[in-house]
């Protein structure tokens, strides 16, 4: 199982409908560290860190519409490389 961070940001009417809270309950279900924040520009940006396989997956539901009540219009995606080490799948202010 090769490990991967994997960085997103995801564009649409993506604030204020609960994809933050959808995208950590996801990731977690998937085992994955990282986090999800609002960006200023309406964008969220959404950082996956795990299993190559459920990194995709994650990926595979945010391009799929994430929650609902949100409208995604497109998903850029960039390999991530840092030597920090995520703990947990958090939501970030």
């Amino acid at each position: 199982m090769a490990q991967v961070c994997t960085i997103a940001w995801v564009h649409g009417l993506v604030q204020g409908v609960g994809f933050r809270y959808s995208a950590q309950r996801e990731a977690l279900r998937l085992g994955l560290t990282g986090y999800a924040r609002n960006l200023d520009d309406g964008s969220v940006e959404v950082l996956a860190c795990g299993d190559a396989a459920q990194v995709e997956t994650l990926i595979a539901w945010l391009k799929a519409g994430g929650p609902r009540s949100a409208r995604v219009d497109r998903v850029l995606v960039e390999p991530y490389h840092s030597d920090k080490r995520w703990e947990r799948f958090d939501i970030r202010y």
